[in-house]
């Protein structure tokens, strides 16, 4: 089943009439009504995954599961290994060793992620000890003292939608049995990043939030659930759980339009290796929107032509949205 990204957090519309370019949609309405602020993204940069973020589960030797639940994403091996998830339990493609290079592109941008986010390229990592459970962390790059997390009991994020938080670890991530990873004040999973040197091993009735790029393998333990991606770069990933899907990605976001005589150039910020749908409409009619293009773009920003902006047509407006499995 596919779910489409489509509210506020997710939908811009932008309108053109003549050579005037004017952004509407309820994010904006809402601003203006409220008093002036800048708020400002705190932490590093998102780890950039490139082709390995539509991957849900990434492995290199084996998949496996014990009747765990749904995976929504794609499922990847390579090389060539063993696809021991059942098809029916995944809502998403499955590329093991494809002839295409999908997966194996997959892991190579896998190990550059894993490089990004290491202590060499993010250097002077919080030390909040050992031992996560029972803490309240804001966004930051955080190494473990001893070179493995653990979390038992309740992991509290605070932040903005926009905070980002990387974990580096030499060793081990072990999540005990429902032990939980919680986010408030609006931080998403997207923007966590879990850099483990070894193995993770998510316990019974865990939940857990965020992109796991392990070394080694990756074990989810029965009624576990996961709001992120398994990334295992040189191992299996063991699905046991209720559910893995992958976290929701930042709304599609107009940035610019130039109009000429014969037509209107869009372009949109938006999240690499996601199918994006862009559409237009002469009067914003509900019933009026027509579909122009739809793309897996490679990187953040994208670019569409619209001839049908011609003299005769005065005004058009536009929206986007992505499209997850």
């Amino acid at each position: 089943m596919k779910h489409i990204a489509f509210a506020n957090h997710y939908l811009r519309i932008l309108k053109i009439s003549g050579t005037k370019q004017i952004f509407i949609g309820l994010i904006l309405a809402v601003a203006f009504m409220a008093a002036p602020r800048t708020l400002l993204a705190a932490g590093p940069a998102p780890v950039n995954l490139r082709s390995a973020a539509h991957f849900t589960i990434l492995a290199t030797s084996t998949t496996t599961t014990t009747g765990g639940g749904t995976i929504n994403g794609d499922v990847g091996l390579s090389p060539v290994g063993s696809q021991g998830i059942p098809p029916a339990k995944i809502n998403g493609t499955i590329y093991n060793g494809d002839p295409n290079g999908v997966a194996a592109q997959a892991q190579l941008d896998l190990t550059a992620a894993i490089i990004a986010a290491s202590p060499a390229q993010l250097p002077g990592g919080i030390n909040a000890g050992a031992e996560l459970g029972g803490k309240t962390l804001v966004a930051g790059v955080y190494q473990s003292p001893s070179g493995s997390y653990g979390i038992t009991g309740d992991l509290t994020l605070f932040g903005g939608p926009d905070d980002v938080w990387v974990f580096q670890m030499a060793s081990t991530l072990t999540v005990a049995v429902s032990g939980r990873v919680i986010l408030t004040g609006g931080a998403q999973a997207r923007n966590i990043f879990w850099q483990v040197g070894s193995s993770a091993t998510l316990g019974t009735s865990s939940v857990f939030k965020g992109t796991i790029m392990a070394y080694a393998s990756i074990t989810m333990n029965a009624s576990s659930t996961l709001d992120g991606r398994a990334l295992a770069q040189n191992g299996a990933v063991t699905f046991n759980g209720d559910g893995g899907s992958l976290s929701i990605p930042a709304a599609p976001l107009f940035i610019g339009i130039a109009r000429t005589r014969t037509n209107a150039t869009v372009v949109l910020n938006t999240s690499p290796y996601f199918l994006v749908t862009l559409q237009s409409n002469p009067n914003l009619s509900p019933t009026n929107w027509t579909t122009m293009v739809t793309n897996y773009p490679a990187t953040n920003l994208w670019t569409f032509t619209d001839t049908n902006a011609t003299p005769t047509a005065t005004k058009q407006f536009y929206r986007a949205f992505i499209t997850m499995p």
